[in-house]
């Protein structure tokens, strides 16, 4: 048979199982047993949370990879590429490596049938496995009991925030959700909880499995000026430590003081200065992504953000409110169908001047005619149009050097949103070039 393609193997995996998500571990337990998958690394942290997640495993993966750590991450979704689900040393690997993994899963899964998912988060294991690492940041795709990243027994378990999505397989409250997440704690391994509020739920199932349980506001926490913050938490003996004066981040500081704590309890040196230039470092495209471009001779700011649920939102309202702009905010926004709409715009109706609405590139997203009907709903000014870059390039023509474009939403939003930036610098060099 001809080898196939990255390309022709991921529609092959989308085919491969008759639901797109189908909960419980038997099925992906059973091929990580055959091909002795449990274990992909001697460390391993998995992070779950309604939000935060890729921000907190990029944070640990950077205090790690500081103490020279050979360190591998595995996340979703991915923007542009799937390569960037899986990275070794910070680099995404190559698509001839992934091929290999999935040949190797469906060769070695037999009859047993796997979703999409789940063949890609076994091949993660399966790549790292072969790349001899010293640790694994694991990202949990949904909830945290019943996903496949859930196979690997994690020696830190991170949750960064409990609120209610995906509620068709979560529940429609924060106790319901806050019991998935806490499916990623070990008997008697530290759990970890950045959310100020844990549900019951969570508390219980760390008392259930005699969790050391660390809490933020309690165990651990952060302190911010308009300059720099201050963190405090715990060593695994217990004792107090601190680190002051760390520079203001542009991803989220609660996150980063959650995987400091993380860190905290490992037993790599602590080393101030060292972690302090981890955390400044530490970059993921799209979430509070700024970025300049320059449109028909104007200079331009945009921020990239693919917050897509009313916690999210209510977020980016904090940040943007900490982070005013000289003149005004553009928001360009697309979301999917089974998102909360109200509740998401309602959290930035009043940070934004003007919004430009549009549908997304798939089956799965809400009608731009909807999103605007709910923006005018709450007396915002809004235009619809029919892709996500005329909704971008209008609000470039209404942009001033002193405003700032706010592009968030859906992660498909955000996405098409980086290839017309990449299409326009690759423009700009070939036309510099030319001239």
């Amino acid at each position: 048979m001809t080898q196939r393609t990255l390309g022709e193997w991921l529609a092959y995996l989308e085919q491969l199982h008759p639901s797109a998500i189908d909960m419980g571990l038997d099925r992906a337990r059973e091929v990580t047993n055959r091909l002795g998958l449990q274990k992909p690394a001697p460390r391993v942290v998995t992070v779950t949370g309604t939000n935060g997640k890729g921000s907190t495993c990029a944070f640990v993966a950077s205090l790690l990879q500081a103490q020279g750590l050979k360190v591998g991450v595995y996340s979703s979704p991915h923007l542009l590429r799937y390569n960037e689900r899986v990275q070794i040393e910070g680099v995404e690997v190559s698509d001839e490596l992934l091929c290999e993994a999935f040949a190797a899963l469906d060769a070695g899964r037999g009859e047993t049938s796997l979703t999409y998912f789940e063949m890609g988060t076994l091949a993660a294991f399966w790549l790292f496995e072969r790349a001899q690492l010293d640790a694994v940041v694991l990202e949990v795709g949904l909830g945290g009991r019943l996903d496949a990243v859930n196979l690997v027994d994690a020696d830190l378990a991170l949750v960064t925030s409990i609120g209610v999505d995906h509620i068709e397989y979560l529940g429609n409250t924060r106790e319901s959700v806050g019991f998935e997440k806490a499916g990623i704690f070990r008997a008697g391994k530290p759990a970890l909880c950045g959310d100020l509020n844990p549900p019951h739920t969570l508390l219980d199932k760390a008392a259930e499995l005699g969790c050391p349980l660390f809490l933020r506001g309690r165990d651990f926490d952060l302190v911010s000026t308009d300059q720099v913050w201050h963190w405090r938490g715990q060593d695994a003996r217990g004792q107090l430590i601190e680190l002051r004066d760390i520079p203001l981040l542009d991803l989220p500081m609660e996150n980063a003081a959650l995987a400091v704590q993380a860190y905290a309890l490992t037993d790599l040196p602590w080393q101030p200065e060292r972690i302090v230039a981890a955390l400044a470092g530490t970059r993921i495209t799209g979430r509070l992504d700024r970025r300049q471009f320059s449109w028909k001779g104007k200079p331009l700011h945009i921020l990239l953000d693919v917050g897509h649920n009313p916690h999210a939102a209510e977020y980016l309202a904090r940040r943007l409110a900490q982070r005013p702009v000289a003149g005004k905010r553009l928001a360009v926004f697309g979301l999917l169908a089974d998102k909360d709409l109200d509740g998401v715009v309602s959290q930035l109706t009043g940070s934004v001047a003007h919004w430009a609405v549009a549908p997304l590139d798939t089956p799965r997203t809400r009608p731009g005619a909807e999103v605007e009907a709910a923006l005018q709903g709450f007396g915002a000014a809004v235009s619809a149009y029919a892709s996500v870059e005329q909704a971008l390039e209008a609000q470039c023509e209404r942009a001033t050097t002193d405003d700032e474009i706010l592009l968030f939403g859906s992660f498909y939003c955000v996405a098409e949103a980086l290839e017309w930036l990449e299409r326009r610098a690759t423009q700009e060099a070939a036309n510099g070039f030319a001239g």
